[in-house]
């Protein structure tokens, strides 16, 4: 997901921890078994590597002495996955040690060769080689025991649906990645009496892991001021190309914007950060109050890049946004604007920062005098996410400290829209827009979130498991 010209970060890829095993003592009694399970095996890790992570194979264990041997190498290499491969029957004491000593969630899976064995001609060496969903009860039992929590796929090598659902997970392990090793910036002050949008901050260590630096708007003023004419010039025709800029665009705002953005790209990369949340009030047209307004194209284009920047000090808005961003779905800063009973839809936006890859056309600058609720003046972005299916995705923050997923999903239609310099998308959640937004409200989201392109609950619950986190579903 990408805009013409912005050229994306370099996400963390994930690290998944394979490791196949079955009985060893079959392998005496029925010798062509243990090289059949072999291929598998390899046939698995092959399939595993395309799905755009990097795998530590521990290879083919046949007893527990060398399940505790591969449990030492997975647990020293810091894998965000551990898919344990039961390739026929083994025993619980195989795996138990690398679950336990991982530090990592657990995927068992069980693929048999083919859909069904040839009952007619198979022995018992062939039978055992699909006797891989055997001692998954097994494992299953013993992880509960242990305390030690599990997910499961079953099917065969070429099951697409099997590999769809391992494919989910290990995407899910690659956001619980990146938000464990995470740098997230957060800057100026909470837009005040927003009480719903503060978070404590060790909140996040604490339900995601990762890191929120604090910054100052100085720390951006003075990289402002070391930007220069040059570089400001070539930001405004990036810009150029990437946006429609409206007439009422006016050429100092749009500078003063091109200028902001250098300096953006340059914090961040100072501060090694993976997403931003920022506010300043400011007063009087003074040089914070102009850096807060200025950064709207540096925000949206940061976005863009994988790099997810929330207004409104939105610190959990802006993890949410790099989640569904993660999963491949954009997301954009958004919140409630209006109901429409006519058409039985919900608009929804913001005004801010956009994800420009997910704009159902070429998105516009527009200039605007006046931000509402905001001080300053500037240049601000317009567009309507790409119509069809959206999910909308928010954290939520319960009264224990614990963080909650909240997400819905629905379709963006095309009608009438506001020309103010917000997004604004018309989505139908398929129910009265009044019923859907009391139930939403009603699961403690706050008011911001993450509208983001693509049906995204299957993958946003499994990310949610992985991180122990609960989640609230918003249906129709």
């Amino acid at each position: 997901m990408t805009v013409p010209g912005v050229e994306r970060v370099v996400a963390r890829r994930p690290k998944v921890g394979l490791v196949a095993g079955g009985l060893g003592a079959y392998w005496p009694q029925f010798p062509d078994l243990l090289p059949t399970l072999q291929r598998s095996a390899a046939v698995v890790s092959e399939r595993i590597r395309a799905l755009d992570c990097d795998v530590v194979d521990a290879g083919f264990i046949s007893n527990a002495q060398e399940g505790a041997a591969a449990a030492e190498k997975l647990r020293v290499s810091g894998c965000d996955l551990i898919v344990g491969f039961l390739t026929t029957y083994m025993t619980a004491t195989m795996l138990v040690p690398v679950a336990q000593r991982s530090g990592a969630p657990v995927l068992l899976i069980s693929l048999q060769p083919t859909e069904a064995m040839d009952h007619a001609t198979f022995d018992t060496g062939q039978w055992l080689a699909y006797c891989g969903a055997c001692p998954l009860p097994e494992m299953a039992n013993a992880f509960l025991r242990c305390g030690v929590a599990f997910r499961s796929v079953s099917g065969y090598l070429s099951d697409e649906r099997a590999w769809a659902r391992i494919a989910r997970w290990i995407r899910a392990a690659g956001v619980r990645g990146a938000l464990r090793h995470g740098r997230h910036g957060l800057m100026g002050h909470v837009y005040p009496g927003m009480l719903d949008v503060s978070t404590d901050l060790s909140l996040v260590t604490a339900n995601f892991g990762g890191h929120v630096e604090v910054l100052e708007f100085d720390d951006l003023r003075v990289r402002v001021d070391a930007v220069s004419d040059v570089e400001t010039k070539e930001r405004m025709a990036l810009a150029g190309d990437v946006f429609d800029v409206d007439p009422s665009v006016k050429e100092e705002d749009f500078a003063w914007a091109a200028r902001v953005s250098v300096a953006l790209d340059r914090l961040v990369e100072d501060f090694s950060l993976d997403s931003l949340a920022y506010y300043h009030r400011g007063l009087a047209g003074e040089i914070h109050e102009r850096l807060a307004a200025g950064m709207i194209l540096g925000a949206s284009l940061l976005t863009a890049r994988g790099i997810p920047a929330a207004g409104e000090y939105e610190l959990r808005t802006s993890l949410a946004m790099m989640i569904v961003d993660r999963l491949g779905g954009g997301g954009s800063f958004t919140e409630l604007q209006a109901l429409n009973f006519a058409d039985g839809v919900v608009e929804m936006g913001h005004d801010g920062p956009a994800h420009l890859a997910i704009s159902d056309q070429r998105p516009l600058l527009r200039g605007l005098g006046t931000y509402h609720g905001k001080r300053g003046w500037g240049v601000s972005v317009e567009f309507d996410v790409s119509h069809g299916p959206v999910t909308a995705f928010g954290i939520g923050q319960l009264r224990d400290g614990s963080f909650r997923f909240v997400a819905s999903e629905g379709s963006v239609v095309g009608g009438p829209l506001l020309a103010i310099g917000n997004t604004t998308s018309r989505v139908d959640f398929g129910c009265d827009p009044g019923e859907w937004t009391d139930r939403w409200s009603a699961t403690g989201i706050a008011h911001h979130w993450a509208l983001g392109t693509g049906h995204l609950v299957a993958g946003l619950r499994a990310t949610a498991d992985l991180l122990g986190v609960e989640m609230v579903e918003i249906g129709s």
